[in-house]
């Protein structure tokens, strides 16, 4: 039961890790992120509502599911926005990597309300964090960090490790497939109606732009949203938050070989000081979100 729940933390690491492939190139043909983001929920919630039908699962949900999913994929749907705004402003490995404190946020969220206690190991693994992004905004050897993107971005982490607690704190009979249809569902009706608003064409211009959706779709949110869920069933929050260390390597990895980012002396150190940070504030906080 646990190897497997940690193989599907690491699945949902890995297939999260892979969004810079598909979302830059749709970045830099200038198509429309709500647009982008509507269809890969969309095509997401397709996908999983038909093995659920297939599967004659009964679909209904009382009206506190109702709220509590409703939430959850405004949450959802807030950290994804939030998350390629910040791709604007900051490089994609960057972001990714500023991303990847969700779990300390975490922490400190359950420290301010829910009494969780912050040991000392854990305010040592919040000063390597934070250590971590000043180093990530360094150029050289002088410090500029771009607030508005660093903000961005960790507004995308925090309502990430909000999605994290309350699907773990809500006491709702929902299956993890099915909590994921409808957060899926309900992130695509939140960008269909931000498109209609703004009044941006929901028309798919080409076959490669509707593959991109598609795959955009399978590989970064059915597979990372589906494993995720059941990976914090199966093992726990902590534990699948620890496993999300594999985001930021894999994103910082696509950014170098696939969109020529640089490697520098200061993006490796950043990361590794990031990753020790996350990594020794959740085993230091096992009973943490369980």
């Amino acid at each position: 039961m646990k190897t497997q729940g940690y193989i599907l933390a690491a699945i949902s690491a890995i297939s999260y890790g892979l969004i810079p492939i598909f979302i830059l190139p749709m970045k830099q043909i200038n198509f429309s992120m709500d647009v982008t983001l509507f269809y890969r929920f969309l095509f997401s919630a397709i996908m999983v509502g038909v093995y659920l039908v297939f599967k004659k699962v009964n679909l209904k949900i009382n009206k506190g599911e109702l709220l509590v999913l409703l939430i959850l994929g405004l949450f959802y749907a807030l950290s994804s926005e939030f998350l390629f705004l910040g791709y604007d402003y900051l490089s994609a490995g960057i972001a990714s990597t500023v991303l990847f404190v969700y779990p300390v946020l975490v922490a400190l969220v359950m420290f301010l309300f829910y009494g969780e206690k912050l040991s000392k190991m854990g305010i040592v693994s919040l000063l390597l964090t934070f250590l971590g992004v000043i180093v990530l905004c360094l150029k050289g050897n002088s410090l500029e960090i771009n607030f508005v993107g660093l903000g961005i971005v960790l507004l995308s982490a925090l309502f990430y490790g909000l999605y994290i607690i309350i699907v773990n704190k809500a006491k709702i009979n929902v299956s993890g497939i099915k909590l994921s249809f409808y957060s899926m569902l309900f992130t695509s009706i939140y960008f269909l109606m931000k498109s209609l608003v703004l009044k941006e064409s929901l028309t798919i211009p080409s076959y490669s732009i509707f593959f991109n959706f598609v795959t955009f779709a399978f590989v970064t949110t059915l597979i990372s949203s589906v494993a995720l869920v059941l990976a914090i069933q199966k093992i726990g929050s902590t534990p699948t938050a620890i496993m999300g260390a594999l985001e930021p390597v894999i994103a910082v990895a696509v950014s170098v070989l696939f969109f020529n980012e640089d490697f520098t002396r200061n993006l490796l150190i950043g990361i590794v000081l990031i990753l020790i940070g996350v990594s020794l504030n959740m085993s230091s906080s096992p009973k943490t979100i369980k």
